[in-house]
């Protein structure tokens, strides 16, 4: 990962007078978009202000972070130890590093799962070559967010992109934390589809509704291993902070049936997992990761049924020892996904 600090002055020495006269355009371009959004806000009929916040913030999040030497060492391509030909380039959030990518490195060509950032194409390329001189040939996405689907649009002249057909639905309304709509996948599965690639099938898995209405599950038989995709996220991120299931309801997702479609992943045949973001794991933490998110649900519906109003829900939850700190906004979210059942 190459970090950058923006487009540098290449003119000589400038004058305090320009100096000046820059800080105020930036001062009163703030002031504008500032405006914009609270127009935006405003404007958006029935979408909480801070749902819209979250769509700018996570947008913005595009923006190339800076990382130190040990950093970029983390994020480093490394082959998964004992799964022939299959490697990651890891991902520990979305603000920052992007969602882990798979890459299977056959004679016929490599396949990849999720591609980070829309700026990632170069980056991409240029690890999987220190392993490969094999071209990328196929693209799967777990979901249409932009730290996972991001660089599609890049990969789309010589690769195919494959996505469950609600990411490509999701992609083209471009709500929320999407990625490009010029990156919708053009081929799309309802429930099941494999690649098949130098002798190597990849299957991908559509097994319910979760993080969003579009989730994959991509499985890959012979290296007993699957990239979950954000239905299974674990750990800190780079910053330190810890993650916690987020449920994308502007997108189909739904707390509801997330437990359901991680019992149908733990029926598939897999010893390694590779989360949406996080370190590389086994079967048992996904199971630990659903038995979670279970007492999370549970919890939510025992508070509804005691009578606890929206407004009581998030301060009356007590999810401390499931070490997940979501914010009072989204604890209110499955309140309110709940009460319409």
């Amino acid at each position: 990962f190459q970090a950058e600090d923006g487009i540098r002055d290449r003119s000589p020495s400038r004058g305090l007078g320009d100096v000046y006269k820059r800080q105020e355009q930036t001062f009163f371009c703030t002031i504008f978009l500032t405006r914009i959004m609270k127009i935006i806000i405003r404007a958006l009929v029935g979408i909480s202000a801070v749902s819209v916040l979250l769509y700018f913030g996570l947008t913005s999040a595009q923006q190339r972070a800076t990382f130190t030497p040990e950093q970029l060492e983390m994020l480093r391509i490394r082959q998964i130890p004992g799964k022939e030909g299959l490697y990651l380039m890891p991902g520990f959030d979305g603000s920052m590093s992007g969602g882990n990518i798979a890459i299977l490195v056959t004679e016929e060509g490599v396949l990849i799962v999720d591609n980070k950032y829309s700026y990632s194409y170069d980056d991409i390329t240029r690890q999987i070559s220190t392993v490969t001189s094999q071209p990328i040939r196929y693209v799967l996405n777990t979901h249409h967010h932009f730290d996972h689907a991001g660089s599609n649009a890049s990969f789309m002249p010589s690769a195919q992109v494959i996505g469950h057909e609600n990411v490509r639905v999701n992609m083209l309304r471009n709500f929320g934390p999407s990625a490009s709509p010029e990156g919708a996948p053009k081929i799309t599965y309802s429930d099941q589809t494999s690649v098949h690639l130098g002798g190597v099938e990849v299957e991908a898995h559509h097994l319910g509704c979760g993080h969003t209405n579009g989730d994959s599950v991509i499985l890959f038989p012979s290296q007993r291993t699957v990239h979950t995709g954000d239905l299974f996220i674990w750990g800190d991120r780079m910053d330190g902070s810890t993650m916690a299931p987020f449920i994308d309801y502007y997108n189909g997702g739904c707390a509801s049936d997330w437990v359901t479609t991680l019992d149908r992943l733990l029926e598939l045949d897999f010893d390694t997992v590779i989360p949406g973001h996080g370190p590389l794991l086994r079967k048992a933490e996904v199971r630990i990761f659903r038995d979670k998110f279970e007492q999370l649900v549970s919890r939510v519906g025992g508070l509804i049924a005691d009578g606890v109003n929206r407004d009581e829900i998030a301060g009356q939850l007590d999810i401390s020892d499931l070490n997940w700190p979501l914010a009072p906004d989204r604890v209110q979210a499955i309140y309110d996904e709940f009460s319409r059942n």
